[in-house]
Parts: structure tokens; sequence; C-alpha cells
């Protein structure tokens, strides 16, 4: 079994690059998720290699029967390292290509003969296949939108048909490329398969369509885990494919690949005289490149991506070389390093079994009885899906609940957080506006406490000059007044300030002063003015020089102003005016 691993890592190698190219254009032109194309196609590749896959096999062997499993282990593991390098670089790689320079490196090593019949077939499929598939695919797209303009589908049924046409198309293809490539992962290994029947009650199955079934499901795997790498060059790096295109280049290559590996059709040319096919494993990656070739030809040249064509067909001549090669010298450590005889045979024996011979020798072969595990395993099948699914349902449902209270949480803490920067950007704006409030409050309380003490200093200058009245001698008292007149010249410039304060003081306070003209029409300037200086926490005393009368006349205007504003004996005029 370990042994077989080999052509399972090329199966696996197999499925992550030609297996992508029957959707790989359908995905690159986001007609269908990934997932969807992996599951479709896998389910044919496994049908088609065990159904039809032996066609092919038996052609691939005449080209070199690899008579003992380490050597089968060691060609198909070299071309699997072949591939699986080609595709690291993002390069589609054949793995009918790997193969074949994997048993040609095998014949050289080994001195067996290589079947030149069979060489010269398979090689002529490597230029008649990508021939086929330029044509094919020219006609049905040249076909294509003559029936598109034809019958003019409006473009959300034509997304539909386009949508199933690839799937059925699509499943076509992997049932075909299954049974024609299964050879390339298996093939080598027919010759090592003991004669065995395997029972599962509903059917029997042999050992070779046992190892088809396992190189099948190898080929799945690598579908599943690397097979979306490829599609980028294949999809979209020749040319940029519309929907429609994409369904055709499908289509064409899915025919070529069906045509080299149906034995009834084969067959049926045969019956009414025509050559028959040969049954060869045919590259799947030159068949997309050669139907997307097609579309290029009829659209024109400069659709075409030449340089990116020229690294996939300098990829495709490297291909044999680098497998032989390796092939070669694996088989060389092989043989001489765990001392593995890597052939056993004589000439005579090197024929691998045909389905006829495997048929004949059925009565012989030994029997596995597998009815009741295989009756457990269809139970486990469906039981399995049945408890994903209701699992599935319940966590879908749950995730969909939590994922409503998170929504409602997010909401509510955005909510708060917007309320919390509201509060926080009105806090912010208010502190702003009283610190300037305050700033120009005291700015202009320092301007009135400027014409208080202005006030005064001109108070006590007169003082004194009554003072100095009263001197007898002349000559000082003229001085004297001579000096206080200059101080008075100096110092009293009382009328420019108070000027400037009042301009100050309608500055800052014009909302207040238009909100209380239009509350409060019947009130004069001088009544406004005196209101802001009392808002301001003015007393009386320091109202009259700012106003220029004394502090009687003060009260008697503020009592006036309390009538006029129709407040009552306990109100307080500050603090109803600071409330305007």
């Amino acid at each position: 079994m370990f042994f077989l691993t080999g052509g399972l890592f090329l199966g696996w190698s197999l499925g992550s690059n030609d297996a992508a190219n029957i959707f790989g254009t359908a995905v690159g032109s986001k007609m269908l998720r990934f997932r969807t194309a992996a599951t479709i196609a896998s389910i044919f590749i496994i049908l088609g290699a065990v159904v039809q896959g032996s066609g092919t096999t038996e052609t691939l062997g005449k080209l070199g029967t690899v008579d003992a499993i380490a050597g089968a282990f060691t060609v198909a593991i070299c071309a699997a390292i072949t591939v699986f390098a080609f595709n690291r670089n993002k390069l589609p790689a054949s793995t009918t290509q790997a193969i074949v320079g994997s048993i040609i490196g095998w014949n050289l090593f080994t001195g067996n003969p290589t079947d030149y019949s069979t060489l010269t077939t398979i090689l002529s499929t490597w230029i008649v296949g990508p021939i086929l598939g330029i044509i094919f695919s020219a006609l049905l797209f040249i076909l294509t939108r003559w029936l598109l303009r034809k019958l003019q589908i409006h473009l959300i049924k034509l997304d539909g048909y386009i949508r199933w046409g690839l799937i059925i198309v699509g499943a076509f293809g992997a049932y075909s490329l299954g049974a024609n490539n299964i050879a390339n992962v298996v093939g080598v290994f027919i010759g090592s398969i003991p004669p065995i029947v395997v029972d599962f009650g509903l059917f029997q199955i042999t050992g070779i369509k046992l190892v088809f079934l396992l190189g099948g499901i190898s080929i799945a795997i690598g579908v599943f885990t690397y097979g979306s790498k490829v599609m980028e060059t294949v999809g979209r790096g020749i040319m940029n494919l519309t929907p429609e295109a994409a369904i055709v280049v499908v289509l064409a290559h899915s025919l070529v690949l069906f045509i080299f590996s149906s034995t009834s059709l084969s067959i049926l040319l045969e019956n009414i005289g025509l050559p028959r096919i040969p049954l060869v494993p045919v590259s799947s990656s030159q068949l997309v490149v050669g139907a997307i070739i097609g579309i290029g030809l009829v659209k024109g040249v400069q659709e075409l991506q030449l340089k990116t064509i020229g690294n996939i067909l300098l990829g495709w001549l490297l291909i044999p070389l680098v497998s032989c090669i390796l092939s070669f010298f694996a088989l060389f450590f092989i043989q001489n390093v765990f001392d593995l005889n890597v052939t056993g045979a004589t000439n005579e024996q090197l024929a691998i079994p045909s389905v006829t011979e495997v048929d004949v020798k059925l009565d012989v072969a030994n029997n596995l009885n597998l009815v009741y595990p295989f009756a457990f395993a269809i139970a486990i099948l469906v039981l399995v899906p049945i408890i994903y699914l209701i699992f599935r349902q319940r966590k879908s449902k749950i995730d969909a609940q939590n994922a409503l209270l998170k929504k409602q949480k997010e909401l509510i803490e955005a909510q708060s957080a917007l309320t919390e920067l509201e509060l926080r950007a009105m806090r912010l704006e208010n502190t702003s506006l009283a610190s300037k409030l305050e700033f120009k409050r005291n700015e202009l309380v320092n301007y009135a406490l400027n014409i208080i003490e202005q006030q005064n200093f001109l108070s006590s200058i007169l003082s004194s000059i009554n003072e100095i009245k009263k001197t007898k001698n002349d000559v000082e008292q003229s001085a004297k007044l001579d000096n206080l007149m200059m101080l008075i010249k100096q110092q009293m410039n009382n009328s420019d300030k108070v000027k400037v304060f009042n301009l100050e003081v309608d500055k800052i306070h014009r909302d207040f002063n238009q909100r209380l003209a239009t509350r409060y029409p019947d009130l004069t300037e001088s009544d406004r003015r005196l209101a802001i200086l009392i808002r301001l926490d003015f007393s009386s005393k320091e109202i009259a020089p700012l106003l220029n009368i004394s502090p009687k006349s003060v009260e008697i205007a503020r009592y006036r102003l309390r009538k006029k504003l129709e407040l009552k004996d306990r109100e307080n005029l500050t603090e109803f005016l600071k409330s305007l």
C-alpha cells in the first residue's frame, strides 16, 4: 500500500492541475464558486475513472510495462514531483507528459525496449489534441454567438442558463478526465496488482477497479486542496474570458477528452469501416489552452497573451525531459541505496493485463467479502450528513442569535459612545464659552476699574487745587497750579477710555442687547447699557463714573429699570438679567 502512495501523490498533482481546467474558466469568470465546482468535478472524476478508465491504461502500459512495485512507485513519484514543481511556479503542467517521461526513464534505466509505435501515437495526441481543441472551440464559439444574437435571451435568464450549462458541461468534462487520465495516475501499477475481487453485496469490484477508485479519490483531493492555484493562469492568464466563452472552452476540452477515452466510440468507428481512435491519455492542460486559443483566434489574435502562451509551451517541452531525467536517477537511487528491485520480469512477462484477461481470472481470484463493512459504511455515509446538517442548522441559528445580540450590543455601545461624545463636546464648548466670557468680563472690569481709578484721581486733584488756592505765596501757588494742570492734562483722558469701554461692552454683549431690545422694546439705550453693567456684577458706585452720573442717580435708574422689566419686589435684578 505504501508504494501505491506514489501514484496517489501523482493523482493529487493531477487534481491540482489538470482537473482544475474543467472548471477553471468558470471559476475565473465568477460564474461558479470554487467549492461548488470542485465538488461536482470530484464526483464525476471518480465515476469516469472507475467506469471507463481501462482503455487508456492499456495503451500507456504498452509504452513500458513497469513490472516491479518499487519501480512503479518511483516512476509515479517522479512524475508527481515534476508536476508539483511546475504547479508551484503557476505553470500548467501535463501529467500525461510527466508520466510518459518517467516511463521512458524507467525503460532507459532497466534496458527494456520502448514501444515507439505507442510513443508515436501518444506524441501525436500532444499535437492533435490541442488542434482539435482549437477547432472545436472556434466552431462552438461561432455557433454560440450566432445563437445568442438570434435568440436575444434576457441577461438574467442568460446568466442562469450559462451557470447550469457550465455545471452540466463541467460534469461531462470531469467524467471524461477521470476516464482518460486515470492511466497517468495508476497505470504503472497495473502489472503489480494481485487478481482480487472485492464483494460489496450489491456489486463486485476487481483489484484494478479498486485501484482506479483510489486514484480517482486522490485526484478529487488534489482538486480541493490545491486546484485553485492554477486557475488564475488557465482562466485569465491567456485571455480574459466571458461566461459564454467559458462554457465553450469547457465543452471543447471535454469533447476531445471523451473522444480519446471512449472505447465504445472507437469500436463504433471500427464497425462502420473507419479507423479506430487511439485510446490515449491526453493532456488536459494542452486541450484547455488550445480551446482558449481557438476563441482568441475568432475574436482576434490581439486578445491573446502571447507571452503567457510561450511560457506554457516552454513548460510543456521541459516536463517530459525533466521527468525522464529525474526518474532515471531516482531508480538508480532506489535500487542501489534501498536495495529494492525496480524490475523483475523477463521480456515475455512484460505485458499489462487487459480488462478481458482480468475478467477471465475472476474465477481464480481471491474474493474479499465486504458486504457488512459496505452496509455499515453506507449507514455512516447517510447518518453523518444528517447529523451534520442538524448540528449545522442549530449552530447557524445560535450564530444568528449571537450575531443579532452582538449587533444590538454594538448599536447600544455606539449610541452610548455618541451620547458621551456629544456631552463631552457640549462640556468643552460650554467651558470654552465660559472661559471666553470670563476673560471678556475681566477685561471689562479692568476697563471699569481703570475709569473709576481715573475718576477718583481727578477728584483728589480737584481737592488739591482747592487747597492750593489758599496758598498766599503767589509764586509757589502759581508753580503748584502749573504742575497740577499739566498732571490733569496727562491723566484726565477719561472720555476716550469710557468710549472704548462702551464699544467693548456692546461687542461682547451684542446678543444679550438684541434679546433685551426684542423682549422689552420700551427700554432706552441707557437702560440697556445699565442692564449690561448690572449683569457684570458692577455696584452702583462703580457704575456711576461709567455712566457719568452720581451713585444716587444710578439707584434711581435701577429702580426705573426694574419697573420697565416688570420685576416683583423679591426678584433679584442681577440674577434676572443673567438668566436672559
